[in-house]
């Protein structure tokens, strides 16, 4: 059985990456049929970098990435401390319509989110509504439960005695907050911000239909290019963002590695002090 689990583990995890293989190794093709590789080069990504239009593309979607990954993680955070201080029932209730938006398709989000703008723009009569603003709403609002959901284990994870004391040794409620708190949980505040800002980074399904023709991300126009015969730099570019989101993805999974470890070794220590 442990041979059959393992050869369907390693099946899956061919499937998955097999794609992105297949691109990398497409992305440093002399010739431009995917299916033919006539000689290695950097060609591809000279000619990515040179392309202004693709650039300022990716520009944009780093700005509404960043963006939306600070403020959504400052709202998160905050709405996860008060959800942490809800009674029980309250909490479930709440936390079940947090995880709502995850659970529900992208293209539900997104379309709902469209007519809600509209219904806005209509309101005040702004013909031309969508737009950086809105994209920028958008991004905000799905990534809310991430971060979320990434804070609330540390802060049960918490020890409450901690906040007590620094209140009995002379802090405020603010400074108890700001160093004791955020110093406890600054690794589920970390993870959901890293989360937040790859989600962000390439999302496509909801940002189509909140994004204008004033401000374009890159996924979305990149829709465009499967149309037509796509060029091979939007291969070396789809390898760089591959490339970025795994260094994320992995340096968010080692840091919530390394705070189970410490979380593990605290207790240990007060259970032997104790």
């Amino acid at each position: 059985m442990k041979h059959f689990n393992r050869t369907v583990t390693v099946l899956v995890f061919i499937f998955l990456y097999i794609p992105m293989i297949v691109l990398g190794v497409a992305s440093f093709n002399s010739g431009t049929d995917i299916a033919s590789f006539k000689g290695f080069t950097l060609g591809q990504y000279v000619n990515l970098f040179r392309d202004r239009s693709l650039l300022a593309l990716l520009g944009n979607s780093l700005i509404i990435a960043v963006l939306s990954t600070l403020i959504a993680t400052v709202m998160g955070t905050m709405a996860a401390v008060g959800i942490h201080n809800m009674n029980g029932r309250l909490r479930r209730a709440v936390m079940a319509l947090t995880d709502i938006p995850m659970t529900n398709p992208d293209i539900v989000t997104g379309v709902a989110l469209a007519l809600l703008f509209a219904f806005t723009g209509t309101m005040l009569r702004i013909n031309s509504i969508l737009g950086f603003w809105t994209l920028l709403i958008a991004h905000i609002t799905f990534n809310l439960p991430y971060v979320i959901l990434n804070v609330m284990p540390k802060l049960k994870q918490m020890d409450r005695d901690l906040v007590e004391a620094a209140l009995d040794l002379g802090c405020t409620p603010f400074q108890a907050f700001y160093k004791v708190v955020i110093h406890e949980i600054m690794p589920g505040i970390l993870a959901g911000a890293l989360m937040a800002f790859t989600m962000s980074l390439d999302d496509f399904v909801i940002s189509y239909f909140v994004t204008g023709s004033s401000f374009i991300t890159l996924p979305v126009e990149i829709y465009n290019y499967t149309k037509k015969p796509i060029p091979p730099k939007i291969y070396a570019l789809f390898t760089l963002m591959f490339l970025v989101i795994l260094v994320l993805m992995i340096a968010m999974n080692l840091l919530q590695l390394r705070s189970s470890k410490n979380a593990r070794h605290e207790r240990v220590q007060r259970r032997a002090r104790a």
